[in-house]
């Protein structure tokens, strides 16, 4: 598998939340928490979290300006998290010095709650161009797709893709996008292949003569852009950094999506982490891609609480799911078709498959994959939508 990825930074401090910069100016720089007043988060709040009314901001600005000139560092931006009540502050790293090493020197300022570097996330898929009708795909057979979708097709779930740029004018996805936002600043705004492709996966249309047929097809997306291409064709590289992935995830998760879909793998974030644990809190269930070369499978999928996803089976206890992951044909940018394989597309696959339980399942219990072996294995997509007595039925 091809690993996709490079660094993607953030915009220049201003009045409002800064967005993040295109990948020219690579300085290094850092996160840095400090607590929101309790008053500020009103429930219904929109994307952003702004300020409005609230004295405090100005007074936290004055704060991280002086724990950034007590440490050294210069003040960069910032982006209120409401939904976790802390003010994420960019501070910029002096050349030559460790990004680590300065958040853990700001982290021990009292005013600060914590401070953690801007990580670098990787798409977990290697796309290949082929012919663009292909009609095998792995998942209509091995999950007897069809038969699930005459028991269910996700209706009503809304998927949120955190991804790059989703192309929503495609034959096989248009209408099958609630919500598009880009939390990228100055990365173009075409569509990309990797987000695009696993929207096809998760949500394709059925029965519209072109294409292929999404796990869920009754299933809306929330397409958030949070990663960015760079380069053209097969071999371009998509990339995420963790401030721009939190405030896509905090976008969902206050958006009440029933699935998080994050087909991406990375370093451990305390800031990432604190989101998902709101938004699984909040029901919504989380589904990550694996990458076997980094501990546990790399974050998110390390993270107690989420489905964890590789293309084939890893022999070990507790070890991922399993689900199709090779020669996938699925929607590329500009109304064409594509193969695809990596444990993006067999994640996007199992959150399709989640919508189907959802629906199927009892409002309000949480979906529960049925495998090989408890935790994880091969997964058996009938029996986990319909239970295995009547999945038996139904194969006769």
């Amino acid at each position: 598998m091809r690993w996709l990825g490079a660094v993607l930074l953030l915009a220049l401090f201003a009045a409002a939340p800064v967005q993040a910069r295109a990948a020219a100016d690579d300085a290094p720089r850092i996160l840095m928490m400090l607590r929101l007043a309790p008053a500020h988060f009103r429930a219904g709040s929109g994307y952003g979290g702004g300020y409005g009314e609230d004295q405090s901001a100005a007074a936290r600005r004055r704060i991280a300006a002086a724990v950034a000139r007590r440490n050294g560092l210069r003040l960069a931006g910032n982006w209120p998290m409401p939904i976790i009540g802390i003010d994420c502050f960019i501070l910029t790293v002096p050349r030559g010095r460790a990004p680590a090493e300065a958040a853990a020197q700001v982290a021990r300022d009292p005013a600060v709650e914590w401070s953690e570097p801007i990580e670098t996330f990787e798409a977990q898929g290697d796309p290949t161009p082929n012919d663009p009708l292909y009609p095998a795909q792995p998942a209509a057979h091995a999950w007897h797709l069809a038969m699930l979708h005459r028991t269910a097709t996700g209706r009503r779930a809304r998927i949120a893709v955190i991804d790059s740029q989703v192309d929503a004018r495609h034959p096989d996805l248009a209408g099958q996008v609630a919500v598009e936002r880009n939390f990228v600043d100055g990365a173009g705004a075409a569509a990309e292949r990797h987000g695009t492709g696993i929207a096809g996966v998760i949500a394709a249309r059925p029965d519209n003569g072109v294409g292929i047929v999404g796990i869920a097809p009754g299933a809306r997306l929330l397409a958030l852009r949070a990663c960015a291409e760079q380069g053209a064709g097969a071999g371009a590289a998509t990339l995420c950094d963790s401030l721009s992935l939190a405030r896509a995830v905090s976008f969902a998760v206050e958006q009440r999506a029933d699935v998080i879909n994050l087909s991406l793998a990375g370093p451990p974030s305390r800031l990432l982490e604190t989101l998902l644990r709101i938004g699984v809190a909040r029901g919504a269930t989380v589904v990550a891609a694996y990458d076997p070369k980094l501990p546990g499978g790399g974050f998110p999928a390390s993270m107690p609480g989420v489905i964890a996803v590789a293309e084939s089976a890893v022999g070990q206890a507790g070890g991922p799911y399993a689900a199709p992951g090779r020669d996938i044909p699925t929607t590329q940018p500009g109304g064409r078709w594509y193969l695809a394989s990596g444990s993006s597309y067999a994640a996007a696959e199992v959150s399709g498959l989640i919508a189907l339980i959802r629906e199927e399942h009892v409002p309000g219990r949480r979906p529960a994959l049925v495998s090989a072996r408890p935790g994880g294995g091969e997964i058996d997509a009938c029996a986990s939508v319909v239970g295995k007595a009547k999945c038996a039925g139904l194969r006769r």
